[in-house]
């Protein structure tokens, strides 16, 4: 799979709270308006500018804080194709796995907003085309690759009814 896009920088310790802020808690069940504040307080502009196949490219700790599902909903509802951080903390990163986002740990240092990226999840290469930086990052298991390439936890449950033995 070979994703592209624009980069959108963020610093270190972005949280889910500040992908999507706590005081909209009441939209849940409206996607569409809860995606409207997606990093409102740390991007204002984010939301409305994002395209779709864009990368939400941070620093370390990406997705800390309280486990809320709908931070990485609300990234797959704008279009972001892949969220790429040095460290990812693990309940958003089993999230974004189980809900078909690829979430990649690589060093991001370097990489500028608006730069051209290109994932290849295949080869495991990262090429920033704007700056000509490559980095290798490490494989996703066999069971992560298959549940990305049916789109997420759910769909391959769905297709599979269980965990097939040649994806653990």
């Amino acid at each position: 799979m070979l994703l592209r896009g624009r980069a959108w920088t963020f610093g270190e310790n972005i949280s889910t709270d500040l992908i999507v802020p706590g005081r909209y808690a009441h939209l849940r069940g409206d996607l569409p308006e809860l995606a409207k504040h997606t990093l409102e307080d740390v991007r204002p502009e984010f939301a409305a500018r994002v395209q779709p196949g864009d990368l939400l490219i941070a620093g370390r700790n990406l997705g800390c804080g309280s486990s809320r599902e709908h931070a990485v909903l609300v990234l797959i509802y704008l279009g972001v194709s892949a969220v790429v951080a040095p460290s990812i903390a693990r309940i958003f990163f089993r999230n974004c796995i189980n809900s078909g986002l690829p979430a990649i740990e690589v060093e991001t240092a370097g990489i500028e907003d608006g730069d051209e990226i290109e994932v290849n999840l295949q080869t495991c290469v990262l090429v920033d085309r704007s700056r000509g930086i490559h980095r290798r990052f490490s494989p996703f298991p066999p069971i992560i690759r298959a549940i990305l390439r049916e789109g997420g936890l759910v769909p391959y449950m769905k297709k599979y009814g269980k965990f097939l033995e040649e994806d653990l």
